[in-house]
This record gives structure tokens, C-alpha cells and sequence, in this order.
């Protein structure tokens, strides 16, 4: 599997497919890789990138911090998010491409869409999360890892995550950085004899900067009202999916179309025909 330096940090990424590019950030939060779109809830269901892949050049890539993408330890935002993603369309050599979100992928595709809109033809944010629940389970997820790293040290937390196959997202305490623990040996060096108090400060800066709102986090709302990129939003219905934040982004972005059916009537048929009809009108547009 082919690997880019992104600002310094590995990135994992495949292409799959021919025809227009299509950018896409996994589901998964932060276990966000590749395979995500293969392996993950609705999208395993409904295989959409084998659909897509028809079409359109697939690029997907493990988010930093996930899979085997690197990492770096510092206060992470969605600005960081955005900038692995525009330096694998530089290293791709891609001008323009057409942008996936699925899950937390939404907001990074967002993000990126306000950063750079002259580098995107489209977006799809397929089951974007978010909401209060979403919020409030994020940050105790944050909350729980630093009390662990409090009472048993960043030496202990090395050893949990080298342990284990969990991420972040199914063992809270072997935090954020756990897979790139487990694929650098001098990033773990360097992690377990970073200071305690200013480790603090990095995970709960880091949690109060990426999920700092009862809806789907990432890009302002004032800066989406003014965005002029076609998006095709497609509801989630749970917990960590609130149709709530479906709608924030309808109401927010310019330029929709909402898909409003229920997630037990996305299938494998009609799920990937509603996204490549999108994406066939919206690149005729641009």
C-alpha cells in the first residue's frame, strides 16, 4: 500500500477505480481507516465503494492517528484533518476532486470544503455525526483516558495500548494516540516520557476543540451559509448519528439536496444510485 508525507506524517492511502476523483474520509472516529468503508456499520451494508469505484477514482486513506497513518503528539483540530487531506490531493496530483464523508469523515470533508473550495467539485456527507449525545459521548471518552493516564502514567499507557488491539473508540484509556504507539517504537519512547501536565493540557485541548458543539463539529455555521459547494446529505438515525445533525447541514449549506429516507431503506441498490446521480449532476455543474 502506497504511503505519502503529509507535514511530516505518513499517510496511508489506496486509489481504486477510474474516472473523476472522488477524496473520501472514513467513518470509524478514531479508528478511521480505509477499510472502514468496507468494514464499518451502513457501509459494509451497502458496499458503496465497490459501486463508486466504477465511476470515479476512489482515493481512500487511514485518517493520522488511525490504521497506518502516523501521528504526532499535539493538540489535534479539524484544520489538521483538513490538511492531511489537501496535501494527498497535492501529492496525488489532483486540482480538484469531489469529496465523501461518512460519519466523523463529514466534518473533515466540510472543513475542507470552507478551507479550499476551489479545490472541490462536491461533497457527499453520508450519515454525518453528531448531536448531543454524540458530544457529550466524545468528550467523556477524552475524560476517561486522562484520568487513566493521571493515575497510572504515560508508561502504563504504552504498555495498555502495545497490550491490546482496541483503539480510542472502543478502550478509552489507551487513548488518541494508541495505534501510532503501537507502529513507532521511537513516537512511544518520546510519548511515555512526555510531561504529565503538559500531556493534560494536549487531550483536553484537543477534546474541547474538536467537539465543542451539540451538532455536527467542525466548520462554523457562518462559514457554511456562505459556501457555494453542491452537497448531497444523507441522514443517520442513532445515537452518535443524530437525524438532528443532518439537518443542521441542510439548514447551514446553500447548495443541497437532502436524502430523506430512513436508514433501513438505504440498500445496497438504492444507496450508491442516489450518490452517483449526485455526483453525475454535480460534475456537469463545475
Amino acid at each position: 500500500m502506497p504511503t505519502a508525507d503529509i507535514d511530516g506524517i505518513p499517510t496511508h492511502y489506496e486509489v481504486a477505480g477510474s474516472g473523476p476523483p472522488l477524496l473520501m474520509f472514513s467513518p470509524g472516529g478514531f479508528d478511521s481507516t480505509l477499510e472502514s468503508w468496507r468494514t464499518v456499520g451502513v457501509y459494509r451494508r451497502l458496499r458503496l465503494l465497490d459501486h463508486l469505484s466504477r465511476e470515479y477514482t476512489c482515493v481512500t486513506f487511514d485518517r493520522r492517528e488511525s490504521g497506518r497513518s502516523g501521528g504526532r503528539l499535539e493538540r489535534i483540530t479539524w484544520a489538521d484533518y483538513v490538511r492531511q487531506g489537501v496535501g494527498l490531493l497535492d501529492h496525488l496530483g489532483i486540482e480538484r476532486a469531489h469529496l465523501m464523508g461518512g460519519c466523523v469523515g463529514c466534518s473533515t470533508a466540510a472543513a475542507l470544503a470552507v478551507a479550499r473550495p476551489e479545490r472541490v467539485l462536491s461533497m457527499v456527507l453520508y450519515s454525518p455525526a453528531g448531536g448531543v449525545k454524540y458530544r457529550m459521548k466524545q468528550q467523556d471518552r477524552f475524560r476517561r483516558h486522562a484520568v487513566y493516564a493521571d493515575e497510572h502514567g504515560l508508561e502504563r499507557v504504552v504498555s495498555l495500548a502495545r497490550g491490546s488491539e482496541a483503539g480510542f473508540t472502543k478502550d478509552p484509556r489507551v487513548g488518541p494516540w494508541a495505534q501510532v504507539i503501537r507502529g513507532d517504537a521511537a513516537f512511544a519512547e518520546a510519548y511515555a516520557r512526555t510531561d504529565p501536565d503538559r500531556y493534560r493540557v494536549t487531550v483536553t485541548g484537543t477534546a474541547r476543540l474538536l467537539f465543542d458543539r451539540d451538532t455536527v463539529p467542525g466548520p462554523e455555521p457562518e462559514d457554511l451559509l456562505r459556501l457555494d459547494v453542491p452537497a448531497l446529505i444523507v441522514p443517520g438515525q442513532d445515537t452518535s448519528h443524530a437525524p438532528s445533525a443532518a439537518r443542521y447541514l441542510q439548514e447551514c449549506l446553500p447548495d443541497t439536496e437532502y436524502w430523506d429516507v430512513p436508514v433501513a431503506e438505504q440498500t445496497p441498490e438504492s444507496a450508491p444510485a442516489r450518490v452517483l446521480e449526485f455526483l453525475a449532476h454535480a460534475g456537469k455543474r463545475k
